[in-house]
């Protein structure tokens, strides 16, 4: 195990990754909470209850997707990332497409699994690896930094410390209540950790704010530890109803979309979250994602897998940065995180014990991690800066990874030519910046 997993060659131990795997799934927990409320349209009422999915079998796919995803990732991949239904793209299946188009979650499934069968084709190719390792260095760079930012509002958000404005869009929440004092005071007992180099802080610090919250009051007890397990059958195989029963659904204008909107979202959250994890671990190589294949095929074969059993798209997760900075540097952590998942089926009533304000501290440190990647952009070039600083600043106030690395894919072949550095620009790039254009004029 130790071997196929090349413990020694990176550094670590079986207690580092499976302290890295748990703090991956504490960190991700709250989605086997958030996407059945999402695909049953819970926040909704008086809606018919076709339109609905089951929430108890919601949860069962979500948590076996996110199992069978997480160990694809830790044995095919053998990278530190766990995988489950995105936040996100769950929305925009139940609000956008079944809310919004009318069309039955049923067809939606099979949208879902479509675009995961052509990330397999895609995967299988080569293209996908192709693609992530054209994209120039420092755009990795700023990927990343992005996406600290990012998980820094996350959290800051989760916590309420930074809370919707009506007239300047945000601002500072009420630090007075008991939720946010209780993320405060996580954050700062991580930092402590952190500071004085406790290995597994991260970890250590969700627990202790855990423990507090329970003592304050802040956090209910569970009636109960262990539950029975959903039926898993109101979801399981839906997917193929439009196949067999309508494929005239299936050659449409709108159904189209969906499927390209699935694959474009989906393809560039899994691209910046992998070159993000990565760097943060040390993994890159000649700044290539090694085994980048690989890590792409189990993406997408969790896809295919989460549409089956009946949720929307499966991803890699960012949060998984936070098992990195307690330790994970390989998949043994994943298969860790997976088997997790699977216990979580029997341990539903624990989960609500794992709160927005426990795991917000989690998110907010792992942001300043990552944003140490700034450091190394060449700022002085302004032909460099302007994609940079447009990819960096638009994932969080778009609230979209994909989004900011559309824009500042659009802005880099730009820039580059202008400055006389067209040659430096690799030729998909050029192809990218078609194909966000377009996605910007058709879709978006």
């Amino acid at each position: 195990m130790k071997k196929y997993f090349e413990f020694d060659k990176l550094g670590t131990n079986y207690r580092r990754e499976i302290i890295g795997g748990m703090t991956t799934f504490l960190a991700m927990a709250y989605i086997l909470v958030v996407n059945p409320l999402m695909l049953s349209l819970d926040a909704i009422p008086d809606l018919p209850d076709e339109m609905r999915m089951d929430k108890g079998a919601v949860f069962v796919a979500t948590a076996l997707a996110a199992a069978v995803g997480s160990l694809f990732m830790g044995v095919i991949a053998r990278y530190p990332i766990g995988l489950a239904p995105g936040m996100g793209l769950n929305a925009f299946f139940a609000f956008s497409v079944v809310l919004g188009l009318g069309i039955p979650w049923q067809t939606a499934l099979t949208g879902v699994l479509c675009s995961g069968l052509i990330f397999i084709i895609l995967s299988l190719t080569g293209l996908r690896e192709i693609i992530i390792n054209a994209i120039p260095t420092q755009l990795k760079f700023a990927v990343g930094a992005g996406i600290g930012l990012f998980i820094t509002f996350l959290g800051l958000q989760n916590a309420k410390i930074i809370v919707a404005d009506p007239n300047t869009l945000v601002t500072l929440g009420d630090l007075s209540s008991g939720p946010t004092l209780l993320a405060i005071f996580g954050l700062v007992i991580t930092v402590i950790m952190m500071v004085r180099k406790l290995k597994g802080a991260i970890f250590y610090g969700m627990i202790t704010t855990t423990i507090v919250g329970i003592i304050a009051g802040l956090i209910d007890l569970p009636e109960k530890i262990v539950a029975k397990v959903p039926s898993v059958a109101p979801t399981f195989g839906a997917a193929f109803d439009a196949i067999f029963q309508d494929p005239a659904s299936l050659f449409t204008t709108q159904f189209l979309v969906i499927v390209i909107t699935f694959l474009f979202v989906d393809f560039f959250d899994t691209a910046g979250t992998l070159v993000a994890v990565a760097n943060q671990a040390g993994l890159m190589k000649d700044d290539k994602l090694p085994r980048a294949g690989k890590a792409l095929l189990s993406d997408s074969l969790a896809t295919v897998t989460g549409a089956v059993f009946g949720t929307s798209t499966t991803t890699s997760y960012i949060e998984s940065t936070a098992g990195v900075a307690a330790g994970a540097r390989t998949g043994f952590a994943s298969i860790v995180t997976g088997l997790l998942f699977l216990l979580a089926l029997f341990f539903s009533p624990l989960l609500f014990v794992i709160t927005s304000e426990v795991t917000a501290p989690a998110l907010i440190i792992v942001g300043v991690l990552m944003v140490s990647t700034l450091g190394n952009i060449e700022w002085t070039r302004f032909e460099i800066a302007v994609p940079a600083f447009f990819t960096i600043i638009a994932m969080p106030l778009t609230y979209s990874i994909a989004t900011g690395i559309a824009i500042g894919f659009i802005f880099y072949p730009i820039t580059m030519i202008l400055s006389g550095h067209k040659k430096d620009v690799h030729p998909i790039m050029y192809g990218l910046w078609v194909i966000f254009i377009l996605y910007f004029i058709f879709i978006k």
